[in-house]
C-alpha cells in the first residue's frame, strides 16, 4: 500500500483539497480522504484522471511530418498511404521498439496514461511475434498501460481484392491471426498493466466470413475497427454490400459496448442514431483526420443522441491530449459558425465536458478500469502544474478548459500509472536512454529512405 497526497484533485464528486489517495499493490485506489493535514510530501498542482489514447500506429511516429509535400493536384488519404507503405516496409522489430518507446514516453508526458496499439505492422525475420513483442516491451519500458490490438488485414479492397506487394507485410490468414492471438494471450495474461484485444483493419480489408470466424473463436474484448473514414470507402462499400459501412456492420454483427469504431467520419443520420444507441465507442482522432483531409465527425448530433466518444493520436503528427480535444471542438465551430458546441445542460464548460466524455469512452475502449479518481479505479493520474503560465490564477471550474484551450505548452508535470510515478517534474524516469535510441533509429531510417 502506498499513499499520495495531492494539493488539489478532481474526484468523482468534484474538486477537493489536500486529498490523500491510498493505492494498493495492484495499482488500484483503496481509499480517498480529503482535507487531510498538509504534510511536507504533498504533491503540488491539480490532479486529474489521465486520458486513455484509444488509437495508435506507433511506427508512424517516425514518419510524422515527412508526407507534407504535394504529389499531385489531388493529394488525399490514398496518396499519403503510398508514402506510409514505403516507410513501413523498412522497419524492423528493433526499430519499432525504439520508435514506440519514444512515442509512449511522449504520450505519458502529454497526459495519456494508456495506449490502444492498433498493430498491423507484422512479420519480422519470418517471426510473427517479433513486432508484437517490440510493442509489449516498449510499453513495459516506459510504464504506459497497453491494450494491444493485433490487426487482421487480408484484402486490398471489397470483394477479396488481393493485397499489393507493399501490403504483404500486414497480411494474415484467419488461422495465422488466431495463432498470433493465442500466443499473445499467454504472454499478456499475467501482466496487470497490459490487455489483449483484437482489431479488424477495415471492412475493405477483412471479408465477412473472416470477421465471423474470428469473433466466434476468439471473442476478446475490446474489439476495434477502422470504419467510414473516407468517402471513397463509403462509396465502395455501397457498391459491394449495398449498404453504408456502419449500417452494414450493425446489420450483420452484434455491435455493443465491447466495440470501438475508429473514425466513423461519414455517417448518415440513421447511422449516428444506431451507433449512439449501441453503446459502442466512436474513436476520434481529430489531428490525423484533419491531416489526411478525411472530414468532420458529426459530433453535435452524436452527443445529442447519447453517443460515447474517445480520442486517439493515430498517426502521431500530434501527441497531445489538449490538441485532439481542441481540434475536435474547433472543427465543429467552423462547421456551425458558432462557439461552445460540445456542451450540455449538465456541464456548460466545453473543455470539461469533452474531457469527461473522453475519459468515459477511453476507459471503455481500452478495457482499463480508470477514468476517475475514485475508490476501486486504477490510480492513473496526471498532475497539472499550478505555476504554469497557462494555469496560474485559474478558478478550479476553468482548469480543464484552460488546459485544452490555452496555448501549446504542456502543463502536465507529473504522471502516475497504476500508482507508479513515471513522469516527475516534466521528465520521464528513463528519458535520456529512450531519446538516444530513438535518434539512432530515425537517423538510420533516414539514410535508407533517402
Amino acid at each position: 500500500m502506498k499513499s499520495i497526497i495531492f494539493k488539489s484533485a478532481l474526484l468523482a464528486t468534484g474538486w477537493a483539497d489536500n486529498v490523500k489517495v491510498d493505492i494498493d499493490d495492484n495499482g488500484v485506489i483503496a481509499e480517498i480522504e480529503s482535507n487531510v493535514n498538509s504534510p511536507d510530501n504533498m504533491q503540488s498542482g491539480y490532479a486529474l484522471p489521465g486520458m486513455n489514447n484509444i488509437h495508435s500506429h506507433a511506427f508512424q511516429r517516425a514518419m510524422a511530418g515527412l508526407a507534407e509535400y504535394s504529389m499531385s493536384a489531388n493529394d488525399n488519404f490514398w496518396t499519403w498511404r503510398d508514402i506510409m507503405y514505403r516507410f513501413a516496409e523498412k522497419i524492423t522489430a528493433s526499430d519499432l521498439l525504439s520508435i514506440a518507446s519514444q512515442l509512449y514516453m511522449e504520450m505519458l508526458k502529454a497526459g495519456y496514461i494508456s495506449v490502444c496499439e492498433f498493430h498491423y505492422l507484422h512479420h519480422d525475420n519470418e517471426n510473427n511475434m517479433n513486432m508484437s513483442r517490440a510493442v509489449l516491451k516498449a510499453a513495459e519500458r516506459t510504464g504506459i498501460a497497453l491494450c494491444h490490438l493485433p490487426v487482421l488485414y487480408m484484402t486490398s479492397g471489397f470483394g477479396g481484392c488481393p493485397l499489393g506487394v507493399q501490403q504483404k507485410r500486414f497480411e494474415h490468414s484467419v488461422d495465422d491471426f488466431q495463432n498470433l492471438l493465442q500466443q499473445l494471450n499467454t504472454e499478456i495474461n499475467e501482466h496487470s498493466n497490459q490487455r489483449l484485444g483484437m482489431a479488424f483493419h477495415s471492412l475493405r480489408a477483412v471479408p465477412e466470413q473472416a470477421l465471423k470466424e474470428c469473433l466466434t473463436s476468439f471473442n476478446k474484448n475490446p474489439i476495434h475497427i477502422h470504419i467510414a473514414e473516407q468517402n471513397q470507402e463509403v462509396t465502395d462499400c455501397i457498391a459491394h454490400y449495398g449498404k453504408r459501412p456502419v449500417e452494414w456492420l450493425m446489420d450483420n454483427f452484434d455491435i455493443n459496448e465491447n466495440w470501438c469504431l475508429v473514425h466513423a467520419t461519414h455517417l448518415s443520420d440513421q447511422e449516428v442514431k444506431r451507433l449512439a444507441e449501441s453503446g459502442a465507442v466512436a474513436g476520434l482522432c481529430p489531428t490525423t483526420e484533419a491531416n489526411l483531409g478525411d472530414g468532420l465527425f458529426p459530433l453535435k448530433q452524436y452527443i445529442e443522441a447519447g453517443g460515447i466518444i474517445a480520442i486517439g493520436s493515430d498517426s502521431h503528427i500530434s501527441v497531445s491530449v489538449s490538441e485532439e480535444l481542441r481540434l475536435l471542438e474547433y472543427g465543429q465551430r467552423l462547421h456551425y459558425q458558432k462557439r461552445n458546441i460540445a456542451t450540455s445542460d449538465r456541464e456548460t464548460h466545453t473543455g470539461t465536458n469533452l474531457y469527461y466524455k473522453c475519459l468515459r469512452g477511453g476507459a471503455r475502449a481500452s478495457g482499463f478500469d480508470n477514468g476517475s479518481i475514485d475508490v476501486g479505479k486504477r490510480a492513473d493520474i496526471i498532475v497539472l502544474d499550478e505555476t504554469s503560465s497557462l494555469l496560474v490564477g485559474t478558478p478550479k471550474e476553468n482548469i480543464i478548459d484552460r488546459f485544452i484551450f490555452s496555448g501549446n505548452v504542456s502543463p502536465v508535470k507529473d504522471v502516475y500509472v497504476a500508482g507508479n510515478k513515471l513522469v516527475s517534474d516534466y521528465e520521464h524516469c528513463d528519458e535520456m536512454e529512450i531519446k538516444q535510441n530513438f535518434e539512432k533509429t530515425v537517423m538510420r531510417l533516414q539514410k535508407i529512405l533517402d
